[in-house]
């Protein structure tokens, strides 16, 4: 073990990006924030400049030293968690970007994944990948950019240009360009990984257009991947080691290790995640099957289902239609009305994700009259959310035939009081609600931890998981019946 002391966890999400330190008793003794600005181009097209998430991670880091009152010398370890499917493309020599990143939210490749299911390669790319053809994903976002970029393609024919998931760029700009790697779950929401060799797939890289050459080295979850160099925050030589996408991340923190363990985390988007063991678990229902992690020569896979629109709809409702002032000040509004008003909001802001997978799909309000009030559209936004989480939780015990018996809530809007109550109504099981709701930097953190050797099992993390608060389910049946039926009717029409 390193003789330094603490464990940065850099957690790039999607609307902006957390940095925690952390002790060996994973105890936060330093954190910070900073939003991300976002880039809307075109209607449903979504970006982030690369430049701008490598100043906003650097200057995170050098806050939360500050914050914590350490040096960066006091660092053993840098774990990462990123926002996952969000592509890049830079030089491989100059790590200058060849364009914004294309944000997995982004929509524009809805017309290449129709052309490949009417070509019939749906059941191929399933079977392989445990996907479906949509646009969230990684590997046509690279189609368009070859498409698009005028002589990129070529160039990574030769290997001078790079793709990445945000772990792969982080990474590159953490060892100063020397390390070209992504880990097992980032890889695995690609479009272009064998879900059970753990490689990437020839077969599927010929039908999206992608050469080999610019992809990275596929790595597990708490592994060496190289050291730092050339930081304005951090010395060279402290260890990067440990990464995983935000949601397989936020399952581990929130010591999901057993198969039929499952969370809930409510991001910008919200993911519905489920431990399947060892083995992977094939949908018959909409979700997806995924990779959530793998530690030495032993991979677990999960189930996932995936909302796009979660706390991002209460960004609309603060930048968009400017209904109240910040994030946290919906669940008042909210709350000052005793319910929606039977108006029903649908959150396809970004179309429509499991089980569903309408991209085509957009928001609606239904329900609305000459009594409704903005109060009604913030409850009926909160219920949204909840709505499209029962959906994914339906089929997760449909593909699994497992109950869930107690729903593991975290993320940004967890805190929301009401959200969960509405949430544990309609399953109709306990949410639970952590003390740290920030398990993605935690699982973060741990993973970089046991890479580096500052903790050698799982075992102390089970130990720091402390519950908040149980919200128990207190929805009469046949109101929870008539809340389900609104919902269902709602998104036919989406």
């Amino acid at each position: 073990m390193a003789k330094a002391k603490y464990v940065l966890a850099l957690d790039q999400g999607t609307t902006g990006t957390h940095v925690s330190i952390l002790d060996t008793r994973l105890q936060v003794v330093g954190r910070s924030y900073k939003e991300l600005p976002q880039h809307f181009p075109k209607p449903s097209w979504v970006e982030h400049d690369l430049i701008d998430i490598w100043n906003t991670s650097e200057w995170c880091i050098a806050r939360a030293l500050k914050d914590a009152g350490l040096t960066g010398r006091d660092i053993a370890v840098v774990g990462i968690t990123n926002q996952r499917e969000t592509t890049g493309l830079w030089d491989r020599e100059t790590s200058e970007p060849l364009a914004r990143a294309i944000v997995w939210q982004d929509r524009r490749t809805a017309d290449i994944c129709q052309r490949l299911k009417a070509q019939g390669v749906e059941p191929r790319v399933r079977e392989v990948t445990g996907l479906v053809l949509d646009p969230y994903f990684s590997g046509t976002k690279l189609t368009w950019l070859f498409q698009h970029l005028k002589g990129a393609k070529k160039r990574a024919e030769r290997g001078d240009v790079c793709f990445g998931t945000m772990d792969s760029w982080l990474v590159h700009k953490l060892t100063g360009g020397v390390a070209h790697v992504t880990d097992v779950s980032n890889a695995s929401r690609t479009l272009l990984m064998d879900l059970r060799t753990l490689n990437w797939d020839d077969e599927l890289c010929s039908l999206l257009g992608v050469p080999r050459a610019c992809l990275p080295e596929i790595r597990g979850n708490a592994e060496v991947y190289g050291t730092t160099r050339g930081m304005r925050s951090l010395p060279d030589g402290i260890l990067v080691a440990g990464m995983a996408g935000d949601q397989q991340a936020a399952l581990f923190g929130q010591a999901c290790f057993e198969p039929g363990e499952s969370k809930c985390t409510y991001g910008t988007g919200a993911f519905l995640l489920m431990n399947t063991g060892t083995q992977p678990v094939r949908s018959t229902a909409g979700l997806l099957t995924t990779v959530a992690w793998k530690l030495g020569n032993t991979t677990n896979y999960a189930l996932e289902g995936s909302s796009f629109i979660a706390g991002a709809a209460v960004q609309w409702l603060r930048d968009g239609l400017k209904v109240i002032k910040k994030a946290p000040d919906v669940e008042a509004l909210a709350a000052s009305v005793k319910d929606s008003g039977d108006v029903v909001f649908v959150p396809a802001l970004a179309g429509l994700g499991a089980p569903h997978w309408r991209p085509e799909a957009r928001g609606l309000f239904a329900g609305i009259d000459r009594s409704t009030t903005v109060a009604h559209l913030a409850r009926a936004t909160l219920e949204g959310v909840a709505l499209q989480i029962h959906d994914l939780a339906e089929a997760m015990r449909k593909d699994s035939g497992r109950n869930i018996p107690v729903f593991k809530a975290d993320g940004g809007a967890a805190a929301n009081n009401l959200l969960m109550q509405y949430q544990a109504d309609l399953l109709g099981v306990p949410v639970v609600r952590p003390r740290n709701l920030e398990t993605t930097s935690l699982g973060a953190a741990f993973l970089g931890g046991l890479g580096a050797g500052v903790w050698t099992s799982p075992d102390a993390i089970r130990r720091a998981w402390k519950a908040d608060k149980t919200f128990k389910p207190k929805m009469k049946p046949e109101v929870r019946a008539r809340h389900l039926e609104k919902w269902k009717q709602a998104v036919s029409r989406a």
